[in-house]
């Protein structure tokens, strides 16, 4: 009997034995794995601390000054102050006050990039009327210019818009200019020609050999495309003889005007006026019209002049290059279709 009970208690022991051992084998498999490898997937995982480097996808890049930041000029303004500012900051300025905002961005470029050049052309050079700075606020001598306020409040509810587009313009043309020989050109332009710009010989006395006429696309779209200037005979007399006083304006006005020679662009070369020899920008001036392309008529009633287009008409029409990029064009070819032989490419003024 008690043999039978030791076999009976040694198979008890034994089966403990065999379940404990189960049981830490069975502890071991699933512990080993979370001392091993840390929690399941399905958590989530600690963020890793901070190395004090950046990833390489997000290096901070410090974007370059543009080139025209680059280049100080000295502005006179209209109050006697001069101003400086950087040349990018300068052109925004010229390019809202020189053309309307709602032209195509290429014409902007076009402008920008034309503005530019005039205003390199003019550094390290001396002129009378501003002695102590490179450009002016006087269109009669330098380029427009208005402040970027007085912009936005000519805008109006576009102001933002056309804010960004002068902004575009600029940048997008960041450095470049119009080059002859490698040097910058003097990059005149106007408002819209009567068909055909043209040679500044014609205007100026000068032969200049990228300042060539060529065909003009704009037309009746331009505002005041076509205008009228009247004067009364007593009002024309008074102008005309003040300054000419060897003029004849006797007997019938209808033969005042005699021997009109056209110009390049079918506007007056010259004219006579009471046997007296006048360019067609001498009378433009003397009683304020648009353009030299005019034609008159005089009769008992007065004088009056049918005039075509708004400008000297030389270099780069504004409205023209307008006409090109609704065209397609580049600005780059607007430049070459105004400037004869130019190259328009990066330029670096002398420090």
């Amino acid at each position: 009997m008690m043999k039978n009970n030791l076999q009976k208690n040694g198979q008890r022991w034994g089966a403990r034995q065999v379940t404990a051992t189960a049981l830490i084998l069975l502890l071991i498999l699933f512990l080993l794995p979370l001392l091993f490898f840390g929690t399941t997937g399905t958590e989530t995982p600690e963020e890793a601390a901070p190395t004090g480097e950046l990833p390489i996808d997000r290096t901070v890049v410090t974007p370059q000054p543009s080139a025209d930041s680059q280049t100080q000029i000295r502005v006179a303004l209209s109050d006697g102050s001069v101003l400086t500012l950087g040349l990018d900051q300068y052109l925004w300025r010229v390019v809202a006050a020189e053309m309307p905002a709602s032209f195509e961005p290429e014409a902007l470029k076009a402008q920008a990039t034309a503005a530019r050049t005039y205003t390199l052309s003019k550094l390290g050079r001396t002129v009378e009327n501003h002695p102590d700075a490179d450009v002016c606020t006087d269109i009669t001598c330098c380029q427009a210019y208005i402040d970027p306020d007085q912009a936005a409040a000519n805008w109006g509810d576009a102001a933002a818009e056309y804010a960004a587009k002068i902004t575009a313009a600029v940048a997008d043309t960041d450095g470049m200019a119009i080059l002859y020989g490698g040097q910058p050109i003097q990059a005149v332009f106007f408002s819209s020609a009567a068909g055909r710009t043209v040679d500044a010989v014609e205007v100026w006395g000068n032969s200049v050999p990228y300042l060539t006429g060529v065909d003009s696309p704009e037309g009746e779209e331009v505002p005041n495309y076509h205008s009228t200037a009247s004067f009364t005979l007593d009002e024309f007399k008074t102008k005309l003889l003040g300054q000419y006083p060897d003029a004849d304006l006797s007997g019938d006005p209808a033969g005042w005007f005699q021997n009109l020679v056209p110009n390049s662009a079918g506007g007056v070369e010259t004219v006579d006026v009471g046997g007296v020899t006048f360019s067609g920008g001498a009378l433009r001036t003397l009683f304020g019209l648009r353009s030299t392309s005019f034609t008159v008529t005089a009769s008992a009633d007065g004088v009056t002049f049918s005039v075509t287009g708004y400008g000297h008409g030389v270099g780069m029409s504004q409205y023209g290059a307008n006409a090109l990029a609704k065209e397609g064009k580049t600005y780059e070819e607007i430049l070459k279709w105004y400037y004869t032989g130019v190259e328009v490419a990066p330029y670096t003024p002398a420090s």
